[in-house]
């Protein structure tokens, strides 16, 4: 098993909106999960979801800034475990945005997974990222061209 989990997504579309849908809270609850981020290196948030107990999971992400460029990167630490304040599985995850000829290429990596311990969070959440990344385009378009029979 890999250590971390690696993807890059194109979007039409420029960096100033992908990086909306990563660093406003209300656009990041749309394709990933509720949250309390703010963008400033040394905050702390929390993603919350359903707890999935089968993955030693209760739901919280407990995160901290580490990195902001303004439409080009950010990253912050990513811990979870069974229970608040039992971290099992803590990891950094770095979103970098590059400008393409016509939209915007989104890079994701989730590092730190430890080899055994945290092979079944590493399974389900490389095949995850991957689709809640995708959602973000259809989201976009949406917003810019309204909801059908509005």
């Amino acid at each position: 098993m890999a250590n971390q989990i690696q993807h890059t997504v194109f979007f039409a579309h420029e960096p100033s909106i992908v990086w909306d849908y990563l660093t406003k809270p209300a656009l990041l609850s749309q394709w990933l999960m509720d949250n309390d981020i703010v963008p400033v290196v040394g905050c702390d948030f929390q993603f919350k979801t359903k707890p999935l107990p089968h993955f030693n999971f209760d739901g919280n992400v407990y995160c901290k800034i580490l990195e902001v460029v303004p439409f080009k990167k950010l990253s912050y630490s990513w811990k979870g475990g069974p229970a608040a304040g039992e971290i099992t599985l803590d990891s950094i995850v770095v979103w970098t945005l590059r400008e393409k000829d016509g939209g915007t290429e989104l890079q994701l990596e989730h590092k730190g997974f430890r080899e055994l311990e945290d092979l079944s969070m590493y399974t389900i959440m490389n095949a995850g990222w991957l689709q809640n990344m995708r959602k973000i385009d259809g989201l976009i378009k949406l917003l810019k061209h309204g909801t059908p029979g509005s």
